[in-house]
């Protein structure tokens, strides 16, 4: 797994990419706690049930922020990271299996085969581009 920090807020994490073999254990966090959006690697063995269960409703803060993450499922796409002052920190490769989290700055993306197919997780609810998304 690899974060990357903004250059100008060194504490601040912007974005993280994990890929499908970095897990180092069957149950593993990836997103930190404190993130609205929430991720965890499990990985289980043939027959192995879940007990039936519903989440809790929570009070969500006030001030959200959209955050996005996508899990390639066929092909292969180019990840561009971007700081929080819209500059360029660093691309990577996201291959099947593959995770990409944006917690906060800019990103996009690049489709590297015909065929790519992801899923792409944001928080919510969602209302539209124009009140989710600013070009840059």
């Amino acid at each position: 797994m690899k974060k990357y920090y903004s250059k100008i807020d060194k504490n601040l994490l912007l974005h993280l990419v994990f890929k499908l073999n970095d897990h180092t254990s069957n149950r593993q966090p990836i997103s930190p706690a404190d993130e609205f959006l929430q991720l965890q690697f499990v990985k289980h063995d043939k027959g192995m049930v879940t007990k039936p269960h519903n989440h809790l409703w929570k009070t969500a803060p006030a001030k959200t922020i959209t955050q996005e993450s996508w899990v390639v499922i066929q092909g292969q796409v180019k990840f561009y990271m971007y700081d929080v002052d819209d500059i360029l920190l660093d691309t990577t490769i996201l291959n099947p299996g593959d995770v990409s989290m944006t917690f906060r700055g800019a990103h996009a993306y690049e489709m590297l085969q015909d065929n790519t197919i992801v899923y792409e997780y944001k928080t919510g609810p969602y209302q539209g581009q124009i009140k989710d998304k600013e070009w840059i």
